[in-house]
């Protein structure tokens, strides 16, 4: 077998290792509401958009089942969403430090993975990270599900 010199340079640098491994990430993990669009993002190797697009989806999501206003965001309004004593979708079964703290969950994954990205160019080269940050985003979306 004769290899191309387009498949010698994507196996060079590492291109079909990084495609492999994006292929293998398992779609089941993700939420419904961003699986496809999601998935397609990281095995095209397009993990700074999946993450924006994965986070984005929490946000929305929250303002949704909270009935915010369009103009509430951010962490902002997830510190609203999830107040520990007014949260709309903050569970007032559980104990109140739970409930601090799942608002400071959110509020800190919004802060960290989708604002940057809404403000600048942010650059994620490992694919695993994105993955993770995505089935974090993934998690989150369930939990919102759970409180509408």
């Amino acid at each position: 077998m004769v290899l191309s010199r387009r498949a010698r340079a994507i196996l060079a640098n590492g291109s079909f290792k990084t495609y492999a491994r994006s292929v293998a990430f398992p779609k089941a993990l993700l939420h419904q509401s961003i699986a496809e669009a999601v998935w397609l993002d990281i095995v095209r190797g397009d993990l700074e958009t999946a993450v924006f697009k994965s986070f984005r989806a929490v946000e929305v999501a929250v303002r949704e089942a909270g009935h915010f206003a369009d103009t509430d965001i951010g962490t902002a309004l997830m510190r609203k969403a999830f107040d520990k004593t007014t949260g709309p979708l903050s569970d007032m079964q559980q104990p109140e430090a739970e409930r601090e703290a799942l608002a400071h969950l959110f509020a800190g994954a919004i802060g960290s993975y989708k604002n940057p990205d809404s403000h600048r160019t942010v650059a994620i080269n490992d694919e695993t990270e994105a993955q993770e940050m995505v089935v974090l985003a993934s998690h989150l979306l369930r939990i919102v599900d759970c409180r509408r």
